[in-house]
């Protein structure tokens, strides 16, 4: 896609949504006309066919819709009965809501440093970090971008450990022939505004082949209710809004051509950035990525962000903080645990605009101003 009419003045945003939605207008006018003639506003059609529909997207048999991506979680972790006493193995350089949600059930999260070319959980750390209270793994996805399943499913397995994928970031990545989030008991999915797959609002799912952990999720996300309005077992309000079913519906059949069209600004910026300077992605050897960011690594981080702003090009970080040395989440007795390859990556990521409502010609002036930054950068150094 091209637009000859953009100048080198324009803002090129790093993660707002706004160019999408203008696609999204009539289609959110349908949903509110379907949703208000049905009469169902809570758990009604549009909720139970997105449900269907996003299974059969995903491979798996069944989705649970639900309020968030951090309810996803949080409902995971019950249905698998995990809660006080037990350790959940995760990472520090990703989101806060994965951990805030083993919070929430009553765990404590054990962290682990993340492998230093793909930045996603560092598999051959994680036997180590197993002592007798752990019960469950709680990989991330992180910017789309699979972790290496195998060898956790194997440990898992050999460990007695239950798995829950955190997949908040990756809806079209792919492990092998396998949509992230089947590999595990549980596969939970946030469609927050700006993620690859987008309600208008906060929105959420689990999905997973296991019948019975698919009524167990049905039951918690309403109350424990079984059929009827009686409480079976100790349940929450989390249910998926029918109108952002209603307006998922369509931003999924739109999926497979906006995931396309991520690749291909991938692919771009893969062949085009080449400063010595910067660490490009590094994808999983099985793994296919979804781009939900496409984050670079330098030492000038900081410099080089700056300088693209002033060229009216918008950059985020993700993440800059470290979710182990957060003040909420800081072990005030042991002290913060060793993660130097996750603390080192949260000084050096910069994450590239990569929506794909961006133009060829876009993508080539950011590529441009990176190079040219990081060239600048380069000389300083000397």
């Amino acid at each position: 896609m091209t637009d000859s009419s953009l100048d080198s003045s324009h803002e090129i945003p790093a993660a707002a949504f706004r160019r999408s939605l203008a696609n999204r207008h009539a289609h959110a006018a349908e949903a509110m006309r379907r949703v208000l003639s049905s009469g169902q506003l809570i758990l009604g059609t549009e909720v139970s066919d997105f449900e269907t529909e996003f299974a059969a997207f995903t491979g798996t048999q069944h989705a649970v819709g639900v309020a968030s991506g951090t309810d996803a979680l949080i409902l995971a972790l019950r249905a698998l009965e995990i809660g006080p006493e037990d350790e959940v193995i995760c990472v520090a350089n990703g989101p806060v809501p994965t951990v805030a949600a083993i919070r929430a059930v009553g765990a404590t999260p054990r962290f682990v440093d993340v492998d230093s070319g793909t930045l996603q959980l560092d598999v051959n750390l994680v036997e180590m970090a197993l002592t007798t209270r752990t019960r469950c793994l709680l990989p991330v996805h992180l910017y789309g971008c699979p972790v290496d399943l195998d060898p956790l499913v194997s440990l898992a397995e050999s460990h007695n450990l239950k798995l829950i994928e955190d997949c908040a970031q990756a809806h079209g990545a792919r492990y092998g022939n396998r949509h992230v989030g089947t590999s595990a008991a549980i596969g939970c999915f946030s469609f927050y505004p700006t993620k690859n797959l987008a309600a208008l609002g906060d929105a959420g799912a689990c999905i997973t082949n296991d019948p019975n952990l698919d009524q167990r999720l049905r039951e918690l996300r309403m109350y424990g209710f079984r059929g009827r309005a009686i409480a079976e077992i100790d349940g929450m309000n989390s249910r998926l809004d029918e109108l952002q079913a209603a307006l998922l519906r369509p931003a999924l059949a739109a999926l497979p051509a906006a995931l396309q069209q991520r690749s291909e600004h991938a692919a771009a910026y893969l062949s085009g950035l080449n400063s010595d300077l910067l660490r490009l992605p590094n994808v999983t050897a099985r793994g296919t990525a979804a781009w939900h960011q496409f984050v670079i690594r330098s030492p000038n981080r900081d410099a080089i962000q700056r300088l693209l702003r002033e060229d009216s090009i918008l950059c985020g970080i993700h993440y800059a903080w470290p979710v182990h040395l957060m003040p909420a989440y800081k072990d005030p007795g042991d002290g913060a645990p060793s993660l130097p390859v996750t603390e080192q990556a949260c000084d050096e990521v910069l994450s590239l605009p990569i929506l794909p409502e961006l133009t060829s010609d876009e993508i080539s002036r950011v590529i441009d101003a990176v190079n040219r930054t990081a060239l600048q950068q380069e000389s300083h150094s000397r």
